[in-house]
């Protein structure tokens, strides 16, 4: 087994957070894990991604020209990933930035508002954990409440955002479901 999943969006989405929990997550359940960001010179507004490899043997390449997932924060990540994701893959499409679908009738696109839902629960800084938590509840790759650990764990030394953390996760998951 191995999945690929991208992450993409804007400088200052959280989205290679996003990718290092996940990567946190797969780690825990024993899968073998690569985490590769890459961000323009901008950073905060610039174009951000990051893949991840999860598998259960060896990974021979972290280089992923065609990921088996895309979780895309914004519409030009969507434009440019979207046509590269392997049929039968999840495609999260943040609907609260992004007009346009993937088009891709072969793929799951998951639409979910997460940007709105995070500034419905008070920060829109929780967007991508809105979104993580949706993607990895229809996605499955790795365990639900192993990723709410990790996301518990990431905000350690920031105690006082792990209940807002812990209410994206709970909508997310429901968006992901409704």
């Amino acid at each position: 087994m191995q999945s690929e999943v991208m992450f993409a969006g804007f400088g200052g989405q959280g989205i290679l957070m996003s990718g290092k929990i996940l990567a946190h997550a797969a780690m825990e359940e024993g899968y073998q894990v690569v985490w590769i960001p890459s961000y323009g010179p901008e950073m905060r507004g610039g174009t951000a991604y990051c893949t991840v490899v999860i598998s259960d043997r060896p990974i021979g390449s972290p280089i992923i020209k065609n990921p088996m997932h895309l979780v895309a924060m914004n519409r030009p990540s969507l434009e440019k990933f979207a046509p590269v994701v392997k049929p039968g893959g999840v495609v999260l499409v943040n609907t609260s930035l992004i007009s346009v679908r993937a088009n891709r009738p072969d793929v799951d696109e998951l639409l979910v508002p997460a940007t709105d839902i995070a500034k419905e629960i008070g920060s829109v800084k929780a967007a991508n954990i809105v979104a993580l938590s949706a993607f990895v509840s229809r996605s499955k790759v790795v365990d639900f409440d192993r990723l709410r650990e990790c996301v518990k764990a990431e905000f350690a030394g920031k105690q006082k955002f792990i209940p807002l953390n812990m209410e994206a996760m709970d909508r997310g998951k429901a968006a992901a479901s409704a």
